[in-house]
């Protein structure tokens, strides 16, 4: 899960129902703030798979949370494309049991359809558990309860 504030927030939720949760940075400065949540902050680079693959052992759920990506247009559409689906076909072999996409935020509108296809696809064609997060991220309390729900599903938990 991407360890900015609203990952920190849905960490929290999830710490407290009982869930152990990492979190994510591209800068190490901010490992901190994320253990700070309670959660274990990991250095790892979604634009760089490879320095992302190796913090997904033991992981349940893995949160894509980037809809507020910032960069070059074509970057931040690669998170949401390419990187997505590359993301998702090595998570085949992989003891993962889940996927939260969030499709809502300040990327493109295109960019959000594309990864909510690739997404859609894994599914379908992996048999990977997926949800897709369209709460806006605006509506703070919304967003944390769609995000904490979303992983709940696909871990297969009942309310």
């Amino acid at each position: 899960m991407g360890g900015g504030c609203r990952g920190r927030e849905l960490a929290g939720e999830l710490l407290a129902a009982g869930h152990a949760v990492r979190g994510t940075t591209r800068d190490p400065a901010r490992v901190a703030e994320i253990e700070a949540a309670g959660a274990e902050g990991v250095v790892a680079d979604p634009d760089r798979l490879g320095t992302l693959l190796p913090s997904i052992e033991g992981i349940s759920v893995i949160c894509w949370l980037l809809a507020g990506a910032t960069g070059e247009p074509e970057a931040v559409a690669a998170l949401h494309g390419p990187r997505l689906r590359s993301l998702l076909e090595r998570l085949v072999d992989a003891p993962v049991r889940g996927f939260v996409y969030e499709a809502a935020g300040s990327v493109d509108a295109a960019a959000f359809d594309e990864g909510a296809a690739i997404v859609r696809s894994a599914n379908e064609t992996f048999r990977i558990p997926v949800e897709i997060l369209s709460a806006d991220p605006a509506d703070r309390a919304r967003w944390v309860g769609g995000a904490l729900a979303a992983v709940r599903r696909v871990l297969g938990e009942r309310d």
